[in-house]
Parts: C-alpha cells; structure tokens; sequence
C-alpha cells in the first residue's frame, strides 16, 4: 500500500462506549484472514485519560481485530519527544492514572493536583465541605518547573485554583502572588477539543471548556494572556507529524517497500495553522511530515452535522460561523473544509479503496 489511515475514535468508531455498528463491518475490510492490517492504520484520539494499552485492548474489544499500542496515538502521546521536560517537576492535571501516564512518557518527577493540595491545604477552600480543620500547611520543598494538561479533570475549581498558583508564583504555590514573573512557567496542553460526543442527545464539554476557563482566569487576573510552550492533539500540526511517524514505522516493520505518498483522516479535518507566537523549536525533534498529501474524510455519526454545519454560500457565512477551535489557532476555512463527506467509516473505507484503486 502507498497510502495509510488515521482514524478519530470518538464519534466515528464509537459514541461513547457503544460501537459504532459501521465500523466493524469497516475494519473486517482492513485486516486479512490471520487478522494482519492490510494498510498502515493508526487511532488518532484527543483522550488522554489512560494508557495506549488501554486503549488498544479497548478498540480491539469493540472492532473485533486485534491492536497494539504502537497503533494508538493520545493527545499525550507526542510528550515523548519533550525530552527537556523529562527530569524537571511537573504539574499534571487530568484523570485517570495520570502519574503512569507521565511516567510512561519519560516524566520522572510528575507531582499530582491532589498531592499538591495535600502539601498546601489552604489553598482549596472553594468546598466548603473540604476545607482542612487544622490550618497547617506542609512545607513542599520541590519548585514546579511546568505545568502538563493532560485533559479535563474532575473538581475543575481545585485544579484552576491550583495551576493557577503555581503560574502566579513561578512554581512555589505557598507563596505569595508576583505578577511580574511573565513569561510564567511553560505549559504544555493535550487536547485542545471544546466538545466531544458521547451518548446524549448533544456534545459534551471537553477540555479545551477547561482550557478557555483557564485562560480566561489567568487573563483577567493579570492582565496579560496565558502562553502555551505547546499545544497538542488535534487539530495541531506536530499531532499529524507525530501519526506519520507511527504510520511510516509501521510500514517499515511489515517491510512493506512502497513510500506512504498519501494518508486520510478519516473523522476529523486536517491540521490548522496555528499562531506563530508558540515556540515551535520542538517540531526539530521531528522531521517534518513527509507525506505528499493529508485527505480529510468527515463522517456524518460525530460532531458534525452537514444539515447544520455546512452553510448554502460559503462566502456569506464564513464570518458567521462560529469557530470552535482553539484561541491559539486561526480559522481558515480552505483547512477546515473536508476533501470528502461519507455516511459512516465504512463508507469511507470502500471511498478511499477505490480511489487508491486498493483491492485487497
């Protein structure tokens, strides 16, 4: 094959923890009778809340075909080649077992929003019910060196109170505020997505809601707006680049010879162009994608809604509509346009074999 798939899981395989029914009938299609893919196939999810394995033994649950965590890429998963993070403390925010998480990446001295609380009690007084009885606060030697959002957590007051204190105070939470530290700390963030869809009738917050709470917080305090060292999951450039990595060493390991000249994102929009205030010294840890063309396949069974999304001209309501992306990206309606609309993914797999002239 000259050509691989990268599929968004939520929306498109699944909705929530139901599969989708069109995608096993779309990965029966893939794999060949030992249950060896056919192409290169790469799971491309803005979830950050578990383990690659996981997530892997998930997907092969749910499609009937058996994957590995090589093909499974988090919004997290690019963190590996942050190696200059690695040994420094880090705050983590998130779900999950976020300290194996972190670990798993390379982080070796990841500190918890709940271990921090617990060194400092009296900073999270929000619930009333969870204020300490006894006001002491341990002393935490350890200075935070950045802060990792992994993706949205669950007591959304404690965690934006406490990253918040650690910005403000260049990383010693217990002390007080000083509002000329600017630039504060880096931040690095996984998964920029407003909204995802699980089984209700209409999307849900993601963390990218967490993200504009945060950035709104931080701005209206000081004045100044939150940066980001590096934003990643989709729709952010390094995401692709890092899923063609997985992609061409997949390639290389069934020893398949012929170059991957084109890949199709099955589910989501291909990448946006992002503000050129981040620092991208990262993107030299990775080659820049190499690949002659990104096609974007949208499916109808996620977020988007062709009765609603798609306007009659185009030139009229591109100021109307409303951008859901992240602050830090621009609205560009040529990338956010797809090459393709289907029904489901197994439409989109019988779409891109027959336009890659495919039989498997």
């Amino acid at each position: 094959p000259s050509f691989g798939f990268l599929f968004d899981i939520d929306g498109v395989l699944v909705r929530g923890k139901t599969p989708i029914p069109a995608a096993k009938t779309a990965f029966q299609k893939l794999v060949n009778s030992q249950g060896q893919f056919l192409v290169p196939v790469v799971f491309v999810t803005n979830a950050g809340n578990c383990l690659r394995q996981k997530k892997a033994d998930q997907l092969s649950h749910l499609l009937g075909v058996p994957i590995s965590q090589d093909q499974v890429m988090m919004s997290h998963s690019p963190l590996r080649m942050f190696k200059r993070y690695h040994e420094k403390c880090v705050l983590v925010s998130g779900q999950g077992p976020l300290l194996d998480i972190a670990q798993d990446l390379g982080f070796c001295q990841p500190i918890t929003i709940e271990t921090l609380r617990e060194k400092h009690p009296l900073l999270d007084v929000v619930d009333h019910d969870r204020r300490p009885n006894v006001l002491v606060s341990e002393y935490f030697c350890f200075k935070i060196l950045s802060v990792v959002l992994f993706g949205e957590p669950v007591r959304w007051e404690t965690n934006l109170q406490l990253i918040i204190d650690v910005l403000l105070t260049s990383g010693y939470p217990g002390n007080p505020y000083h509002r000329e530290n600017y630039p504060h700390i880096p931040v690095l963030a996984c998964n920029m997505d407003l909204m995802w869809v699980a089984e209700a009738q209409s999307p849900r917050f993601g963390h990218g809601t967490f993200m504009v709470c945060l950035e709104n917080i931080y701005k209206k305090i000081t004045g100044k707006d939150l940066k980001y060292e590096a934003l990643m999951g989709k729709p952010s450039k390094l995401t692709y680049q890092y899923a063609e990595y997985l992609i061409r060493a997949q390639a290389a390991e069934r020893q398949w010879k012929q170059p991957i000249q084109t890949l199709y994102a099955v589910g989501g929009s291909a990448t946006l162009s992002q503000d050129d205030e981040i620092d991208n010294s990262w993107e030299t840890e990775l080659a820049s994608a190499a690949a002659a063309h990104c096609r974007s396949v949208l499916v109808c069974t996620g977020v988007y809604n062709p009765h609603t999304e798609v306007p009659l001209d185009t030139r009229e309501s591109i100021t109307e509509t409303v951008f859901h992306g992240h602050r830090d990206f621009r609205f560009d309606p040529g990338l956010v346009e797809p090459d393709h609309i289907v029904p489901d993914v197994d439409a989109a797999v019988d779409l891109v074999f027959q336009l890659e002239n495919f039989a498997p």
